[in-house]
């Protein structure tokens, strides 16, 4: 077990990173399958479906390096990676689930260590495994970070609770499914995530949920052909109005006007632009709150030198809809070096 309180791992800028605490099962160890065994019994008598899922992301493998049943497990098995090991983990496990007449599926790590054509990949890391796993025959469950990440914050970070990355409405929407040249009948379908590390009331997970899971609704039962964008802006403020009746909770970053800035020849550029139609956005730069009667954003501008504060706020028919946004000039500065 791990204790949630301890930092049991260590993340590096590459992507990869280092567990300090072991907490993957023995591949080499058979007292590990025979337990598997009676967990993957009780699971598959307790639920009808299919599918189990047996998960296979982030597996970090230095132990399995480290120790000396793994490496004579490899060496039995003639394998020189030891991401083939994990492959030959999933095959096992992929065993025991046939036998109680359930299907494998699993996150796309599954695919670097080699996977049975029966086994159901859910692409999580972008789209490339989904792309990849389709190519090789696979059934495909495309869930990428990229669209379909639904604890990303979803508005203008710095009134935001903050999260490591961003996901918008409109890239929610964007999202198509079905890659370009793959047979559309390997993707089953998709899936948003809403990880709950974070999320620590049922109200709160409302907000974060919606408006991106009705995007994702779309995306995944509607063809890419039938799709508007601007008509589906006009239903989600409908569908606002409805689910204040009901009470549910939702984000309404759509009001937060997209504030971004780009180096131009030792000047700070500043573009914003809104999600929701039918916006005006005001801003000030010399410290007065905006409103109406301040300046009306119409094109990029360069922000003067100096210490700087932007202030910005969308209005709808003359009347303020969205929240002020105060950024001052380092974070400004921080945006053009992304």
């Amino acid at each position: 077990m791990v204790d949630p309180g301890s930092p049991f791992s260590e993340w590096f800028n590459d992507g990869t990173f280092k567990m300090k605490t072991e907490n993957t099962l023995n591949p080499s160890d058979e007292n590990v399958y025979v337990f598997l065994d009676k967990v993957f019994t009780e699971v598959a008598s307790l639920f009808p479906g299919q599918y189990i899922h047996v998960g296979g992301d982030e597996c970090y493998k230095g132990f399995w390096a480290a120790d000396s049943g793994c490496q004579a497990l490899m060496k039995k098995l003639g394998i020189n990676h030891i991401e083939k090991l994990q492959g030959y983990f999933m095959n096992r496990v992929e065993a025991i689930l046939k036998s109680k007449e359930k299907k494998l599926i699993g996150w796309d790590e599954i695919l670097d260590g080699g996977i049975s054509p029966d086994a159901t990949v859910m692409s999580w890391r972008g789209i490339k495994g989904g792309i990849e796993a389709a190519k090789l025959g696979h059934d495909v469950v495309m869930t990428p970070t990229t669209f379909a990440y639904l604890d990303y914050m979803q508005g203008e970070p710095s009134i935001e609770p903050p999260v490591y990355a961003s996901l918008r409405l409109k890239k929610c929407y964007n999202f198509e499914p079905v890659p370009e040249g793959v047979n559309a009948k390997y993707i089953l379908g998709g899936q948003g995530n809403l990880w709950t590390e974070q999320v620590p009331t049922l109200r709160y997970a409302q907000y974060m949920t919606y408006p991106r899971g009705w995007a994702l609704a779309e995306v995944y039962w509607s063809s890419k052909e039938s799709k508007s964008w601007d008509n589906f802006i006009r239903r989600v403020e409908n569908q606002f109005e409805r689910s204040d009746i009901a009470e549910i909770n939702y984000s309404k970053a759509i009001y937060s006007p997209v504030i971004q800035t780009r180096s131009e020849g030792g000047n700070l550029i500043v573009t914003m632009e809104t999600e929701a139609p039918d916006l005006d956005i005001y801003y000030t730069i010399d410290d007065a709150m905006p409103d109406k009667y301040t300046s009306k954003y119409t094109q990029p501008f360069q922000l003067p030198q100096g210490n700087i504060t932007l202030r910005v706020v969308a209005y709808r028919n003359g009347k303020p809809i969205g929240p002020i946004i105060t950024l001052k000039r380092d974070e400004l500065e921080k945006r053009a070096s992304k």
